[in-house]
């Protein structure tokens, strides 16, 4: 799902945690996961297994994107709710790694073999954090400030501290928000 006017895609291996949160368009209503089928097919089109899915696996697909989009909201300096951090940590439990060295001696984190469905899918966004907190680049995928919005992009600013999705929609809205009122204020 692509909102207009939004910042270029996060690298690799943030890309996935971002397409799983963006499934949703808070905003606009749009919904990539309506049924089950719609997840599978989802899953497939990432190269993940997506075994049976069915409503629970839908229910539980969805806690694990917002619990996801918290924790990118977190990266802005908001506190992740304690709920979605239980949410969270019980799904990565269940979601099980394993470490894989490479021929020069390096080592990853990579999901465990034979994992299908949602296990899969947060087995890989696991990985993908792991790594992304290794480059330190976790902290720059973060969820847009606006309440309304909530999309999840990649901040490239050199200072890191971006809050917005987009200056010109978001951004703009919020300043002009203050703008007004301020001088209805004074």
């Amino acid at each position: 799902m692509e909102q207009p006017g939004v910042r270029d895609p996060a690298p690799a291996p943030l890309d996935v945690v971002q397409d799983l949160v963006n499934t949703v368009d808070l905003e606009g209503g749009d919904e990539g996961w309506r049924t089950p089928a719609d997840l599978a097919a989802w899953l497939r089109a990432r190269g993940i297994v997506p075994g049976e899915p069915d409503a629970g696996t839908l229910a539980a697909a969805v806690v694990l994107r917002e619990a996801l989009r918290d924790v990118c909201s977190a990266h802005t300096g908001v506190d992740v709710p304690a709920d979605a951090l239980r949410d969270l940590n019980a799904l990565l439990a269940a979601a099980p790694l394993r470490l894989v060295a490479d021929a020069e001696g390096g080592a990853r984190v990579r999901p465990a073999a034979g994992l299908t469905g949602l296990p899969a899918l947060t087995a890989e966004v696991a990985a993908a954090v792991s790594a992304a907190v290794a480059e330190g680049t976790w902290q720059r995928l973060k969820a847009c400030a606006a309440d309304t919005c909530r999309w999840v992009y990649y901040d490239r600013s050199p200072a890191g501290r971006s809050r917005w999705c987009t200056m010109a929609i978001c951004g703009s809205r919020a300043k002009m928000r203050t703008y007004r009122r301020r001088r209805s204020t004074a």
